[in-house]
């Protein structure tokens, strides 16, 4: 009985355009509106905040409703189609910071960076993959399939985590990688 009336509610938000312009509209309102209350320019002016975040928004979705963007480069299609991708993602990152935090913050700090490179690679593929840009490796290896995607994605966490575990850690006069390579750059770099 629960289950029916929770696939009630989702067909009638999608009968009464409530996933194609509530939804959207209301999100791109807050982005627009808090990144206007971020600029000094708008500060002390939170009328135009709210009238310029208002306008970006209608103008997001009032051509989805009319059907007046060109065909598979409607913004809302395609953020309805990348953002269930991309909260998976940023679940899934959370989650591994989540697990490398319990064996340290050390881990958690070195993997940050790492992490949200590789989510950003992510994002960016869901959304190429939303505006039909690429679909994947599926189109040049027929061997490719999302069973190895997906064990490839598991190995490569599994990886990372053991990878984190098992290195041996910096001592005080140690210098990282990173550092051993500016010093050599800063060798054959000649500062005014």
């Amino acid at each position: 009985m629960v289950i029916g009336s929770f696939t009630n509610l989702a067909q009638y938000f999608q009968a009464y355009g409530v996933m194609d312009f509530l939804l959207p509209f209301i999100l791109v309102f807050t982005i627009i509106f808090a990144v206007t209350a971020k600029l000094a320019l708008f500060k002390d002016h939170k009328q135009f905040q709210v009238v310029i975040a208002l306008v970006l928004a209608l103008m997001f979705v009032v051509p989805h409703i009319t059907g007046t963007y060109p065909l598979g480069y409607d913004p809302v299609q395609v953020m309805n189609e990348s953002l269930p991708s991309i909260s998976l993602v940023s679940i899934a990152a959370i989650m591994v910071l989540l697990l490398m935090g319990i064996f340290g913050a050390d881990f958690t700090a070195a993997a940050a960076p790492f992490i949200a490179f590789i989510s950003l690679g992510f994002v960016v593929y869901i959304f190429g993959a939303s505006l039909k840009l690429w679909r994947g490796p599926y189109d040049i290896f027929y061997w490719w399939s999302s069973d190895v995607t997906e064990l490839m994605i598991v190995l490569l966490i599994f990886g990372l985590v053991v990878w984190f575990i098992v290195k041996e850690p910096k001592k005080p006069g140690d210098k990282g990688l990173f550092e051993n390579v500016r010093e050599e750059l800063g060798k054959y770099v000649h500062r005014p």
